[in-house]
C-alpha cells in the first residue's frame, strides 16, 4: 500500500461529505472567530507580561476550544479526544489540521479548559453564542420550559464521619495531610433520589425555549438543591411569549407570585395534597401541558444518548459548571444544524 496522496485524501473528505459528517455541519454554521476574542483573553498573556518571544508557539484558540467542544460533543475524556484527533480524518478536518501536523495533547486540552473554568468564562461564551443565534433569526419564541437533570459524577468512598465533615462545609483533617488524596475528593458534589434511586453530582438546571428547543439560559448546583430554587437563574426576559412550562416541582405559591411579577404566565402542573387529589379537569390540564414540557425532555434525551451520556469527568463545582455549560453550548450547535437544515426543506 502507497502512502496517500493529496487527490486520495481529498477523496476521503468526499466520502465523509457524502454521508452527512456531523461535524462538518457543526463547522459549516458556527462563526468560531466570535469566541476568538475571549478565548485570547483568557489563554494569552498580554505581549508586556511576556518575558521573551521564545519557546513553542501556543496553540490557535479556536483549535483549542474545537477540541474542548469535540470532549462535550461525544463525552470523550482528554486522552480519548488526543487519540480520536489522531486516528479520525472528521475529527482532524474539524480542527483544521493535516495528516501531517501535530495535534493537542491530552495535558494541553485539560490545562485550555481549566483556564477557562478558572476564568468563569464558560457562561460567557455560552451568551455570545446565544446572541449569535439570535441574530440568525432564531429567536427565544413561543413560551420557555424549565427543568433540571442530574448530572451523575463518579462516586465518593467516604466515611461517615468524613461525609459528616464534608456537609458541615470543612475538610476532613486527615484530607489535609495528604494532598494528592485531597485532589481526588469531590467535596462539591451531593446526593440526592429521584424515583427511589440515590444519584450522586450535581444538576443542570436549563431554560429551553418552547418553538426551537435550544438552551436559553442554564445554571448548575449540586444535586441536592431542590428544582425550584434555581428558578430565578434561569427565567429568561426575552421570550416573545410569557407562558412558563415546568413539572409540578416548580408549584408554589412563591413561584406563582414571582411569575405574575413579572409578567409571566404560569403554565406549571398542578399537584395533588394530602387528602385534596386532583380532579379531572386539573388532571386533563396536567396531561395538555405535559405535551408541551416533554420538549425539554427531548433536550436532556439528546445530552444523554446522542452525545456520550450525562457522566462528567470533573472534581468540584467550578469545574463542573463549565463542563455543563460547554455540554449546553454544544447541543445548541447541535441543533442549530437540524434548525437551519429543516429551515432549507423544501415545503
Amino acid at each position: 500500500m502507497g502512502q496517500m496522496g493529496f487527490f486520495d485524501i481529498a477523496k476521503r473528505y468526499a466520502g465523509l461529505d457524502a454521508k452527512g459528517d456531523p461535524l462538518a455541519q457543526i463547522d459549516a454554521v458556527v462563526s468560531w472567530a466570535l469566541f476568538r476574542p475571549r478565548l485570547e483573553a483568557a489563554w494569552r498573556k498580554p505581549p508586556e507580561d511576556r518575558k521573551s518571544k521564545a519557546g513553542r508557539k501556543p496553540w490557535d484558540a479556536v483549535v483549542m476550544f474545537k477540541a474542548i467542544v469535540l470532549c462535550e460533543l461525544y463525552n470523550l475524556s482528554d486522552d480519548q479526544v488526543e487519540f480520536q484527533l489522531r486516528d479520525r480524518l472528521s475529527f482532524m478536518r474539524f480542527l483544521g489540521l493535516g495528516l501531517e501536523d501535530p495535534v493537542p495533547d491530552a495535558k494541553t486540552v485539560w490545562l485550555y479548559r481549566e483556564r477557562l473554568a478558572e476564568a468563569g468564562l464558560v457562561e460567557a461564551l455560552f451568551a455570545e453564542f446565544d446572541g449569535y443565534l439570535k441574530a440568525r433569526g432564531w429567536l427565544a419564541m413561543g413560551g420557555q420550559i424549565v427543568d433540571a437533570s442530574i448530572v451523575p459524577v463518579p462516586k465518593q468512598r467516604n466515611w461517615r464521619d468524613e461525609n459528616a465533615t464534608i456537609k458541615a462545609g470543612e475538610t476532613p483533617a486527615a484530607w489535609e495531610q495528604r494532598p494528592a488524596k485531597r485532589a481526588q475528593k469531590d467535596t462539591d458534589a451531593r446526593w440526592t433520589k429521584k424515583h427511589g434511586k440515590s444519584h450522586f453530582g450535581y444538576k443542570n438546571h436549563v431554560n429551553v425555549d418552547r418553538r426551537h428547543k435550544l438552551v436559553r439560559r442554564y445554571h448548575v448546583t449540586d444535586a441536592a438543591v431542590h428544582d425550584s430554587q434555581a428558578v430565578d437563574a434561569i427565567l429568561d426576559g426575552d421570550n416573545t411569549a410569557s407562558d412558563v412550562w415546568a413539572d409540578s416541582a416548580y408549584r408554589s405559591a412563591e413561584i406563582e407570585a414571582k411569575l405574575k411579577e413579572k409578567g409571566l404566565k404560569s403554565r406549571i402542573h398542578r399537584k395533588a395534597h394530602r387528602n385534596r387529589p386532583l380532579s379531572e379537569r386539573e388532571k386533563q390540564g396536567n396531561r395538555t401541558r405535559s405535551k408541551m414540557r416533554a420538549r425539554v425532555e427531548h433536550v436532556f434525551g439528546a445530552q444523554s444518548n446522542d452525545m456520550g451520556g450525562p457522566l462528567v469527568r470533573a472534581i468540584g463545582l467550578v469545574r463542573v459548571k463549565a463542563r455543563v455549560g460547554l455540554k449546553n453550548l454544544a447541543y445548541n450547535m447541535r441543533r442549530l444544524v437540524q434548525l437551519e437544515r429543516l429551515a432549507a426543506a423544501p415545503g
